[in-house]
């Protein structure tokens, strides 16, 4: 929203290194700067190694860093922080440091001094311990912006810290330095890219994208079109008639926020479910199974859904599902050859209070992470496929093309 453009994933755990290089370069070629958001703590990873850490990420593009120090409470040690981040690994190229929750001009006096002279790096700004707070937070951490009509305020409030409190040409020049020591990299159609293979007239593929489901990574809709589709956004709380579609991408969201409105919006769910039992594609991801389910129980309150899967939902207080996922495909389904192996990752306060389906109907095995239950995820009914796990595009090169061809072949039949 700040940029008025997509962002765009950079996961080595998720997509090939090389991936990662042509998703990068491809989306910032006519752009002056980009920013990458790192993840967690500069060094966090899932092994020793530092795998999947934003300083992976950094090295690979070549990228400069600048670190943010919450400073509550400190003065000198932080110097001591920084010079241990240089020090941990002399390939980082750290370029800046900016101070956080400062206590006042003399607070910041003392770390700006401490950190420059003893590491070297300058610090390119310091914002202070702020009153007001214009970024709401709830179980799964910021409430998503669609949900809210004061993100734009928020965006403003947010740039006018950083004009007043961060030296800007500083951070200019940092991210213009870069473009010195440039990263090999070959721009051509990357070896996952989707691409129409079929004639005819492209199949429409509906993707439910509003308040309740929101979760995308836009490479995953970017492929489904490259692979030959037509996509529509609809919405979970349009009223008439169901649209007009060959298939339905259901992705993450917050259904249990909005379990009232799907619930009064009957007649959208009865639609959706007539079209399951018809046998259209649907692929679904965490908030999207929730919401294939028969109820959803938030706050001791039994809200409808749709009754396409037979499944009850409730919520949790602490996370059931967190970090990346490995899954294993050990039966037939529309969108996977068996015994293919698939990353991606789960994010969720949601269980299981009532499963009375086939345990022959999930259709992976976990290597790594929850998944539904007992060690498995993936519901396939009929030509539904519902899971906890988020898949990326660019890691999974058959995705998109099984969900077109199974949506061309839904509008042929209809047809």
């Amino acid at each position: 929203m700040a940029a008025g453009r997509p962002c765009y994933n950079l996961d080595t755990f998720l997509m090939h290194r090389s991936d990662v290089l042509r998703s990068f370069f491809s989306h910032t070629q006519s752009n002056d700067i980009a920013v990458i958001e790192g993840n967690r703590g500069l060094y966090d990873g899932i092994d020793t190694e530092g795998s999947t850490s934003s300083a992976e990420v950094a090295k690979l593009l070549k990228a400069p860093v600048v670190i943010s120090l919450d400073c509550t409470k400190t003065t000198r040690t932080m110097a001591a922080v920084v010079s241990g981040c240089r020090q941990f690994d002399p390939d980082l190229r750290i370029q800046g440091v900016i101070l956080n929750r400062i206590a006042g001009k003399r607070h910041e006096e003392n770390l700006r001094k401490n950190i420059e002279h003893y590491c070297g790096i300058p610090v390119v700004g310091a914002v202070p311990k702020l009153d007001a707070q214009n970024f709401p937070e709830r179980h799964m951490g910021l409430v998503p912006t669609p949900e809210h009509a004061w993100a734009v305020t928020s965006v403003d409030a947010a740039a006018e810290v950083a004009l007043r409190y961060l030296d800007m040409a500083m951070l200019e020049q940092i991210a213009a330095a870069a473009a010195e020591d440039p990263v090999p990299v070959d721009l051509s159609v990357s070896s996952t890219a989707e691409e129409a293979t079929e004639g005819g007239p492209r199949p429409v593929i509906g993707i439910l994208r509003d308040s309740a489901f929101q979760f995308y990574y836009p490479d995953n809709i970017d492929a489904l079109r490259r692979a030959g589709a037509d996509i529509v956004f609809i919405s979970a709380f349009d009223t008439g008639d169901f649209p007009a579609v060959d298939g339905l991408y259901i992705g993450g969201g917050f259904p249990e926020t909005h379990a009232e409105q799907l619930e009064r919006n009957a007649g959208f769910m009865a639609g959706l479910k007539a079209r399951a039992e018809a046998g259209m594609p649907i692929y679904a991801e965490c908030g999207g199974l929730m919401y294939l389910g028969e109820a959803l129980v938030v706050n001791g309150r039994r809200f409808a859904m749709t009754g396409v899967l037979p499944v009850v939902f409730g919520l949790s207080a602490r996370p059931q599902g967190l970090g990346y996922t490995m899954v294993r495909v050990e039966s037939e389904n529309p969108y996977y050859d068996v015994g293919a192996e698939i990353r991606g990752h789960e994010f969720r306060y949601s269980r299981v209070l009532e499963w009375r389906g086939d345990e022959d109907s999930l259709v992976f095995g976990m290597r790594r992470g929850t998944g539904f239950i007992n060690g498995r995820d993936g519901i396939r009914y009929k030509n539904v496929l519902a899971t906890y796990t988020h898949v990326h595009a660019l890691g999974l090169p058959g995705w998109a093309a099984s969900m077109v061809a199974a949506a061309r072949r839904s509008r042929g039949s209809r047809q």
